[in-house]
């Protein structure tokens, strides 16, 4: 098959050979690519709720999609939808927009601590769901939505921009061809100082208002979760705060900017995770796989490269005349994976987080039109949001080791 990009008209495979990636990563799983002489049912017609970090995807340029209406509270943003979108259909709440009988699917946008009780009566009202992460802010939370999508039968994903950053792709292809060998642990990070700006708007606390580190984990936990599919099975975390007045009086109780957990998975290995909101930090949402054969290590912002570390079998000195291993390590030109056929071509341009928009808005709708089974389903999304909540309780225990519930069949 000779499927083309846009951009620079190269087929996939003279693709893989530029990105470095072997022929066997040509083995993609079907639903990674797009093919319009699949059978596809007729197009999902989706609600949009949650006027900022809604207006960030590309449902209206979706082939198999048609944005049937929006909402929003507060006026100005549900107008912002209105024009982004260009739909004339609006409402007031997510409450009003689920009772149309038009709207197949909903886009969920709104604040973290609604997330479990929007869904679940966007799921009650008969409606597909995709919402933004994390899936919830309590244990009872994911019990509950996972009832209610067993109960309803309806598809539920969770919009984690992580799964689909080019590099987290790259990550993945490289995982398919064996590049790493036996993986030996894992490392992320999630640094994002100065969202002290989103605590307060019109003189009212946001949600955002003292908001946990680790009740915000998804960017971190999907690296180990989204690829290897392994659950983190137990978890001692340590917080730091300062006093600040943030700290002192919010409604989470939390008296924690920056929380650094280490998770044990499925498999026994060590994953560090830190999610940081305060400090002299390099904003950046990053992870690193370390291997016996291979390791790739995301940089960590503009002033750093991402780099491939491939285990040599010859020994050097070491400054201290030590033998160690020569083992090479060379900078990573990551693809543009949104430029090749895993999108339909509407859809085959940059957008947010890594370009990965365009990747969650294809996943959600193809998963519909295709009936089947979204890759950020909600086992994939209780398994990456409750260890931050279990993370999150072991801070505020001094670091105790507590062990994470299985929400998996």
């Amino acid at each position: 098959m000779n499927l083309k990009s846009n951009a620079n008209k190269i087929n996939r495979r003279d693709f893989f050979k530029t990105a470095g990636i072997g022929a066997t990563a040509l083995a993609i799983k079907p639903d990674m690519l797009f093919s319009r002489n699949m059978k596809r049912n007729r197009k999902v017609r989706i609600g949009i709720i949650g006027g900022r970090f809604g207006l960030g995807f590309q449902f209206q340029n979706h082939p198999d999609c048609i944005v049937e209406a929006v909402s929003d509270l507060i006026p100005e943003r549900r107008n912002d939808l209105i024009r982004t979108y260009r739909c004339s259909k609006s409402y007031e709440s997510l409450e009003k927009l689920v009772k149309d009988p038009k709207v197949d699917a909903v886009f969920i946008a709104t604040g973290a601590p609604d997330h479990a009780r929007h869904v679940i009566a966007s799921l009650k009202a008969g409606k597909h769901v995709l919402c933004a992460v994390p899936a919830a802010m309590t244990i009872d939370e994911c019990h509950e939505i996972l009832e209610t999508v067993k109960k309803t039968g309806l598809k539920y994903m969770m919009a984690e921009t992580s799964v689909w950053r080019q590099r987290m792709i790259s990550v993945k292809q490289f995982y398919k061809e064996d590049a790493f060998g036996n993986f030996i642990g894992f490392a992320a990070q999630y640094n994002h100082p100065g969202l002290e700006t989103l605590y307060f708007e019109n003189g009212e606390k946001t949600w955002r208002h003292g908001l946990p580190p680790m009740l915000y984990p998804t960017h971190c936990t999907s690296f180990v979760v989204g690829l290897t599919r392994e659950r983190l099975t137990e978890v001692s975390c340590i917080g730091w705060g300062d006093n600040d007045p943030i700290l002192q009086d919010n409604i989470y109780n939390n008296p924690f900017w920056n929380e650094s957990a280490h998770f044990k998975t499925s498999n026994g290995l060590p994953f560090s995770v830190e999610v940081n909101w305060k400090g002299a930090l390099r904003p950046s949402e990053r992870g690193e796989w370390h291997g016996d054969k291979m390791s790739f290590i995301m940089s960590h912002g503009p002033m750093s490269s991402t780099v491939l570390v491939k285990a040599g079998a010859k020994r050097i000195k070491d400054d201290g005349g030590f033998d160690v291993a020569e083992n090479s390590v060379e900078e990573y030109n990551t693809p543009n994976w949104w430029s090749t056929d895993m999108l339909p071509e509407p859809l085959r341009h940059d957008s947010g987080h890594e370009g990965s928009h365009t990747f969650i808005t294809h996943e959600f709708i193809d998963s519909i039109v295709t009936d089947r089974t979204p890759e950020v389903d909600i086992y994939q999304a209780l398994a990456m949001t409750a260890p931050g909540i279990v993370a999150h309780a072991s801070a505020m225990k001094g670091g105790e080791l507590l062990k994470i519930p299985s929400f998996d069949k």
